[in-house]
């Protein structure tokens, strides 16, 4: 007699069954007998059960559900207790107090005569009496960026463009996009300002985004979207998995909204993420995938299209981080570059950070979150419809925003035109590109990948960095000092496309590279040190207690110059 292969199946399936179910019940057998050896009381084993349930939660919740890892807990915990020795705990906090006191004598330098001020005049200033102090305020400043020896921070400055913000910020200048029913205008404007913008970036009809007041916000508001969407789902501690390179500003968010973020390790040769370590970091708490284009440290663009695969594959919102790029990627191949494809037109992108404060060239404060369907953006939003002012319901983080930023920023984009930035992207692309090639040619350095954008990062393996960061801000040069590892780079902005910026440039690197090569085993001082320092520091609640100090400095008018440490930072 034949057996057909569904019929088989089901013996062998009912065999299964069959012997699990009399292993349970020999289980049941066992603990039964158990019970009534040591005559326990029902009460006993059903309190026992809810203390054991509950002891498993606390454990599975101790391991996996914490923003940070079982290991990074340990050396918190470990290098807390060392510093609460006798001899340990001061000799760290001198080292600390020293480099704050650093830090803080290079921003209390005033100028003979300058004082700050600590209450209100009592009689207001007339506008000459303003206008005389603004301009010694103006010109506190030591770095020459209108000579493009400023990495990033200022990205046009055209006087042109400055003066045409200036009129239209006076005429928004009390417009508050809050209130779209008394400022019409403004609402208009910031809606163009999305729709142009999803334009460039080849969205669909179902797309739409918001104005935020930065890259920051930006990534904060795709960050807390995505977590809202999770939550919805019953995922209790929803995880961010990115690129150890990517902004700061995710693990912000995850910080601020009850996340957990999983860095993804980089190719050590392309520096781009790597896409097996990724796979392999996503699980069923994985509320989005991030890439950058470009990232912040080196310039390299993460392969996009690939990890919107993987997020096509597992059912992930993908976010791409274009904060930096966001107005040089769309116009590239118009301006003869070739490029991968990074945006909406990727099947599998969900979401894109754009600032128009950057490329953009509109004044500092706006940003620009674009989602590929409403759904994400509906997840965005807050809503209060039980507060007695009425309902309260607001599209981003603020409540009162300036119109008047939306309005500057409107009137660049409607300015510069397509044509304008096409032509900014040849000339910021072409310059960056000349410095990678020149600075490869430099012995004692080398170049972080290939960065195809505005940002060339170099270290070295010869000497320590932080000297030719040193030499070069002696030389007028203010560059960003990165770390894991030594680096530092050049963001380049259409000031560094003037006339005999990038030859300079090379030609400082170059001197700098050479006093370095002539004594590789020097180490580096001032915030080089400071730099070098904390990298080596395994406690990293040491650095941000550095950073909370610093910040603290920013905000003081009462401390001297030559005062001692900072206010609070005494254990």
């Amino acid at each position: 007699m034949e057996f057909s292969v569904v019929e088989v199946f089901l013996h062998h399936l009912f065999t299964c069954v069959t012997e699990v179910s009399a292993y349970v019940k020999h289980i049941e057998l066992r603990f039964n007998s158990y019970i009534e050896v040591n005559e326990y009381e029902p009460y006993q084993v059903f309190l026992a059960a809810i203390a054991f349930t509950l002891a498993m939660v606390w454990l599975y919740n101790f391991l996996f559900l914490q923003e940070l890892s079982l290991w990074e807990r340990f050396k918190m915990a470990t290098f807390k207790t060392l510093r609460s020795l006798p001899y340990v705990g001061p000799s760290i906090q001198r080292e600390v107090d020293k480099a704050l006191a650093g830090m803080a004598g290079s921003l209390f330098k005033l100028p003979a005569g300058m004082k700050y001020v600590n209450g209100l005049p009592q009689t207001g200033l007339s506008e000459d009496q303003v206008m005389r102090a603004i301009k010694g305020y103006h010109q506190l400043g030591h770095v020459d960026w209108k000579k493009g020896n400023v990495s990033g921070t200022v990205y046009s400055g055209q006087p042109e463009l400055t003066q045409l913000c200036t009129k239209v910020y006076g005429e928004f200048a009390w417009s508050n996009p809050l209130h779209p029913d008394v400022f019409p205008g403004v609402r208009k404007m910031e809606a163009e300002v999305v729709a142009m913008t999803l334009k460039m970036f080849n969205a669909g009809v179902n797309a739409c985004g918001t104005m935020t007041s930065g890259g920051t916000e930006s990534i904060l508001m795709a960050c807390l979207a995505y977590r809202n969407m999770a939550k919805e789902r019953g995922i209790t501690l929803p995880e961010i998995v990115a690129p150890f390179s990517v902004h700061a500003a995710f693990d912000k968010a995850a910080h601020y909204f009850g996340m957990k973020i999983i860095h993804v390790n980089m190719d050590p040769k392309t520096w781009m993420v790597s896409l097996k370590s990724m796979r392999r970091a996503i699980s069923s708490r994985t509320c989005m995938l991030v890439g950058s284009a470009p990232q912040f440290p080196h310039g390299i663009i993460d392969p996009i299209a690939d990890i919107a695969a993987l997020g096509k594959r597992y059912g992930i919102p993908v976010h791409v981080d274009a904060c930096l790029g966001g107005f040089l990627l769309p116009f590239m191949k118009q301006a003869g570059f070739d490029l991968a494809p990074f945006d909406f037109s990727v099947d599998g992108v969900t979401s894109i950070s754009c600032d128009t404060h950057k490329y953009g060239f509109a004044p500092k404060g706006s940003s620009v979150i674009l989602y590929s369907d409403r759904k994400y953006r509906h997840s965005q939003y807050f809503v209060q419809p039980n507060w007695p002012g009425g309902v309260y319901a607001t599209s981003t983080m603020a409540g009162s925003r300036a119109g008047a930023i939306v309005a500057a920023c409107w009137a660049t984009m409607m300015t510069i035109g397509e044509d304008g930035y096409v032509e900014s992207t040849r000339k910021i692309v072409k310059a960056a590109r000349y410095i990678a090639k020149e600075l490869r040619k430099v012995e004692g350095i080398f170049v972080f990948g290939e960065p195809e954008v505005s940002v060339v990062a170099f270290g070295s393996t010869e000497f320590d960095i932080y000297r030719v960061s040193n030499t070069l801000t002696a030389r007028g040069w203010n560059l960003n000092s990165l770390q894991f590892p030594s680096s530092i780079h050049l963001c380049c902005t259409l000031r560094h496309t003037m006339p005999g910026v990038t030859d300079r440039f090379i030609t400082d690197v170059k001197k700098a590279v050479a006093e370095a090569m002539a004594n590789p085993k020097a180490k580096a001082t001032g915030q080089g040190a400071i730099y070098g320092m904390a990298q080596a520091v395994p406690d990293r609640t040491l650095i941000s207690e550095i950073a909370w100090g610093y910040l603290d400095c920013v905000y003081d008018t009462k401390r001297k110059e030559d005062d001692g440490p900072v206010n609070g930072m005494h254990h």
